[in-house]
């Protein structure tokens, strides 16, 4: 795995674009410029002895060119997972299905029956009931919940069968910056691994250079950047990639959430253009957050010196990506969200209103009644959720000048103006 930069402070910037230059070179069957679509769900061998070598687990696609089965380890799958490991610095990485996926797979490899888990009381929905309600339930492995911003409450959390500290790199939705180096050593000094979701923060964020052990990513969201289909990633070490494919133990092996490989063609075409789509995201969600900030509106974006984490992003930026595509607007009063949110979309045609992010449009929810509504009153109450808490994953369609425009006068229609 690449070494932490707060390890080697003279180390040179990480870059991912340069990282996947270097990775992304692969020829399609025939000499195409694009790799191939293998959609083959099986594969053969050239000799009988072979195949037990690969049951046995000691022959493999980085080990003899060897496949199996398409659940197991696929050649267009198994390329973009390598293009995504150069993209976050990390040593290996394997694609699936969704970003649910994901996120259970990496973390079920990594804890038992009876174990713990501290994570952020912050997250995505689904993540949030897949901890405290599912899994509880199902298989003995509980969930501590934390404010991730309070090290002192994340480490007090800490019990002799916590094995994983799990948090996003920019929580959904109150964008909340996670400080990775410390969390790290905290997780380290108790033996734990620390697991980053960074959906919202590809390219910009590299958490592995921070010291996190795994990443996991909703390909859905930026990196697919269409909002046409669902994937997920997970990247880290070789060790724990292989953990994962293992035959007999291995979470994504054997729960099967395979990607298919025409969703991983169509994900890779798309990787090289991510670094420049999320300058744009980036870029226009930082001319709006400094305007609305300047009319008095309840905005939330790291890019603005008056976040809480401001200078705790700026520090673990990727240089020349800017702070990310998502901003919050607290409108506090649940009707007033929703008013906002049908101006913007049905006079003003500003975008939609529609959970996911990452799409050339921007898309719009009120998190308390959409993307965190799994989460309890209390739950809500204590990540700091408010029933009007909009959030917008800010597009690059129209003018810039329009946009603005257009959610100025939303914001003033309904008097969230200062």
């Amino acid at each position: 795995m690449t070494q932490s930069t707060h390890d080697d402070p003279a180390a040179a910037p990480f870059d991912p674009v340069a990282s996947l230059a270097a990775t992304k070179h692969t020829f399609g069957e025939h000499g195409g410029v694009n790799m191939s679509i293998e959609a083959s769900t099986t594969f053969t061998v050239l000799t009988a002895a072979t195949m037990p070598e690969i049951f046995a687990g000691r022959r493999s696609p980085d080990d003899g060119g060897c496949f199996l089965y398409a659940r197991h380890f696929n050649p267009t799958v198994y390329t973009l997972g390598r293009e995504l490991a150069a993209l976050e610095g990390a040593e290996a990485g394997y694609c699936c299905a969704s970003g649910m996926a994901a996120v259970s797979s990496a973390l079920l490899q990594l804890v038992d029956s009876g174990d713990h888990i501290v994570a952020s009381g912050a997250i995505y929905g689904g993540t949030h009931a897949l901890l405290h309600d599912m899994w509880p339930k199902k298989t003995g492995v509980t969930t501590t919940f934390v404010s991730i911003d309070d090290l002192a409450a994340v480490e007090a959390a800490f019990t002799p069968r916590t094995k994983v500290l799990y948090t996003e790199a920019l929580s959904n939705p109150t964008l909340v910056v996670a400080d990775l180096e410390a969390l790290a050593d905290i997780a380290h000094r108790h033996g734990a691994s620390l697991v980053v979701d960074n959906t919202f923060t590809p390219v910009l964020i590299s958490p592995l250079l921070h010291g996190a052990d795994v990443v996991v990513h909703s390909l859905t969201k930026f990196i697919n950047g269409a909002s046409d289909l669902v994937a997920g990633a997970v990247v880290g070490s070789n060790d724990f990639i292989a953990q994962l494919m293992d035959l007999h133990t291995g979470a994504l092996m054997l729960f099967g959430p395979t990607m298919d490989p025409k969703a991983a063609f169509e994900v890779s075409m798309r990787v090289p253009h991510l670094p420049l789509r999320m300058r744009e995201h980036s870029r226009r969600a930082q001319i709006f957050a400094e305007r609305l900030a300047e009319l008095g509106a309840p905005i939330r974006y790291p890019g603005l010196p008056s976040h809480p984490q401001h200078a705790l992003m700026k520090r673990m930026l990727n240089p020349g990506y800017g702070f990310g595509g998502m901003l919050s607007l607290d409108l506090e009063d649940r009707e007033r969200a929703y008013r906002f949110m049908d101006i913007l979309q049905n006079e003003h045609r500003f975008g939609f209103m529609a959970v996911s992010l990452g799409y050339s449009e921007s898309l719009m929810s009120c998190s308390a009644s959409s993307t965190s509504s799994e989460l309890g009153d209390d739950a809500l109450r204590a990540a700091g959720v408010s029933p009007g808490l909009v959030r917008i994953s800010v597009g690059y369609t129209g003018a810039v000048e329009d946009r603005w425009r257009q959610l100025e006068s939303a914001l003033r229609t309904v008097g969230a103006l200062g």
